[in-house]
């Protein structure tokens, strides 16, 4: 049978180091496409699209993958002007296998798995150097990874497919779900393997995986694994491993699109302006959460404003950072004060009439996370140790505009049990990560999940199976006994 690949193609990506931009160009279809050098690198540039792009859809973490982090969490939920009632649901928490949101989730995540198992097959093959096509083939291993983990969190044990489809008969592509523990070796050791990837790169190629990013991920691995000397080391050779990467002074500045790939942003995904033309999907995060200076709810709102705007304490800059009250309405310069407030970390205030144009990346992670991290697994390892309260303190005194690395009586955290420490890491990774794709894996391996969604009226349909998400019922009609269900569904 005839092998036939296909791939997004950007005609800006040339390993003659170009940024990473992921806008296709142009579709090629192609019996022997791996030739060149340059092939290799048009097929890793499709592989960073799909966390991006998406034709006809919003793309992963473009706004998809926050329905399932966010929106079904506790403190987002979904406006009058979110129509789709799989959305509804979603926000209600009363979604069930048929959601259209969780099966695009699930193409999307095994998407992006099928582009990089077919460059981490066939970059090898290619005429070129031989350290740029060991590189490629990492930056793919990094992206599988990557997406691994988003998978394995969701769904739990997941099928593992590590290489392109050479049949198109239903029986050879089926592939049973394995456990939770043999998805994570996967991951970690796609990720080992991509620690070897350079630790940065010329400024024009920003936003490529890199060594550093990839021991962030597998900090979190670990983190999330409850496996806390290998989380610690993972995240001091991030914190004490010579990558540059440090906290903005001024938060606001994480989603300042002039500042994007700066040294808080460890692995960004990337969006340019315009981005959502040509059919595909960008970030339409602007576009929801924004309707224009009237009364009318955005699709993407707070679920209870006493729950989550009203916690932070005075003087910490997050709060206004993160959601926004009042905005000066430029065609009439009055300040008009919102309803409700407005999630705000995805607006470009210079440009609000245009979401199409907005370029503001989606952090996957962050400087900021890596403290946090590294705090939580040594305070659950060995107690309030002063290196875990630093890590804390420092994000603290960022929060609150003092300088990060000397020490405030005025913001710092002493004194602190264990458990004292753990309830205000907890805190602090809830007021710093709104809308960053964090708080329903947070509360989901912290097992708190039940418990903190239920503090939201609207959201008290929250039950155990909400730990997991349902398989969806479109890929268990293919294969009902490789696909068995999560409970509760």
């Amino acid at each position: 049978m005839k092998k036939i690949i296909t791939f997004l193609l950007s005609a800006t990506i040339l390993v003659s180091c170009t940024e990473l931009e992921v806008t296709p160009t142009s579709f090629v279809t192609e019996e022997n496409f791996f030739k060149t050098q340059d092939d290799a690198v048009a097929s890793v540039t499709a592989v960073y699209a799909s966390l991006s792009l998406d034709p006809g859809e919003q793309s992963l973490f473009g706004r998809n993958l926050y329905f399932l982090t966010d929106m079904a969490s506790d403190y987002a939920a979904a406006g009058v002007s979110a129509t789709n009632p799989q959305v509804r649901a979603l926000s209600s928490l009363t979604h069930d296998a048929t959601s259209d949101r969780v099966q695009v989730a699930w193409r999307q995540i095994y998407n992006g798995i099928n582009r990089a198992n077919i460059a981490i097959d066939n970059v090898p093959k290619v005429t070129g150097s031989e350290v740029v096509k060991t590189r490629l083939i990492n930056e793919a291993k990094f992206i599988r990874g990557l997406l691994y983990f988003q998978a394995v969190r969701l769904w739990g044990g997941v099928p593992i497919v590590l290489h392109e489809a050479t049949s198109i008969n239903v029986e050879s592509l089926k592939s049973k779900r394995e456990t939770v523990d043999a998805v994570y070796a996967q991951i970690i050791s796609d990720l080992t393997d991509a620690q070897s990837l350079p630790s940065t790169y010329p400024a024009n190629e920003a936003g490529r995986a890199t060594s550093g990013a990839a021991k962030a991920i597998l900090a979190k691995v670990y983190l999330t694994r409850k496996d806390w000397p290998n989380a610690i080391l993972k995240a001091n050779e991030v914190i004490n491993g010579g990558y540059g990467y440090a906290l903005f002074e001024t938060f606001s500045d994480i989603f300042n699109k002039a500042k994007k790939n700066g040294k808080e942003h460890i692995f960004s995904v990337q969006f340019e302006p315009n981005q959502a033309g040509n059919g595909s999907s960008g970030s339409t995060f602007q576009a929801t959460a924004f309707t224009g200076f009237t009364a009318t709810e955005p699709a993407d709102i707070i679920s209870d404003v006493a729950l989550f705007y009203d916690i932070y304490a005075d003087g910490d800059t997050r709060r206004d950072a993160s959601y926004v009250k009042q905005l000066p309405n430029p065609a009439t310069g009055t300040l008009y004060t919102f309803p409700k407030p407005l999630f705000k970390k995805f607006l470009d205030l210079t440009n609000l009439a245009t979401p199409a144009n907005v370029a503001i990346n989606f952090p996957v992670i962050r400087y900021a996370d890596i403290l946090l991290s590294f705090a939580e697994a040594t305070n659950e390892q060995s107690g309030p140790t002063a290196e875990a309260l630093e890590a804390v303190n420092q994000v603290r005194r960022r929060a609150f505009g003092k300088a990060i690395n000397t020490p405030d009586a005025t913001v710092d955290l002493v004194g602190l049990t264990n458990v004292q420490l753990r309830d205000a890491i907890r805190e602090e990774r809830k007021k710093e990560f709104v809308q960053e794709g964090q708080r329903w894996y947070d509360l989901v391996r912290w097992g708190i999940l039940v418990s903190e969604v239920k503090k939201v009226t609207a959201k008290n349909s929250v039950s155990e199976r909400n730990n997991l998400y349902p398989i969806p019922q479109s890929e268990r009609n293919i294969d009902p006994v490789g696909l068995p269900q999560n409970p509760g569904y």
